[in-house]
């Protein structure tokens, strides 16, 4: 008991020492100044990325699409076809050829292929669930431009918002129904 209690008052005695002890700084010593070498800088090509002008949306036809996690804002105005997703051509934006056929098909089943210029901003999700959100939105668009239209969009069904999403992870699962591993042993 004896020597618990002197070992205590000799470490609080040991920290205030430590806390009253000044503080000893460096200092650094200056540095010779160094010869000054010219350099030339050589200017880096730049990228080669496609130009796209946004175009003025003001008198834009405006829908909305959704598809899983995402959300696409479309702007369809006439023009050559020309589609700009995020500021990028569609065929830099959607690499796979899969994911430009989804959004060419509501132009295919009305019959406009490049009667219209459309111009979208996507948001949220993977690139499968933005193509998906892009020709809802372009199938909503194309309905308000031309009222007409809507039979046949309804008919193959781009008019629906696909409601499917990924079911939630459940308690005691490792995914919504992978269970985990048997082990017999």
């Amino acid at each position: 008991m004896a020597t618990e209690t002197k070992k205590t008052t000799a470490t609080k005695k040991a920290t205030t020492a430590k806390k009253t002890a000044p503080a000893t700084k460096k200092v650094a010593a200056a540095k010779p100044a160094a010869k000054a070498t010219t350099t030339k800088t050589v200017a880096k090509p730049a990228k080669t990325a496609v130009a796209v002008s946004t175009p003025k949306l003001d008198k834009a036809i405006y829908a909305t699409g959704k598809r899983k996690d995402s959300i696409a804002r479309v702007y369809l105005m006439p023009g050559k076809g020309k589609i700009v997703i995020n500021e990028r051509p569609m065929q830099e934006y959607f690499r796979r050829p899969v994911l430009q056929m989804i959004l060419n098909q509501p132009f295919a089943v009305t019959k406009r292929e490049g009667a219209y210029d459309a111009f979208v901003m996507v948001t949220g999700g993977g690139l499968s669930g933005q193509a998906g959100a892009v020709k809802h939105g372009l199938s909503k668009a194309l309905e308000k431009s031309e009222p007409d239209l809507r039979a046949a969009l309804k008919a193959a069904g781009f008019l629906t918002r696909d409601s499917r999403v990924v079911e939630r992870k459940h308690y005691g699962f490792r995914k919504a129904r992978r269970s985990t591993q048997f082990s017999k042993r």
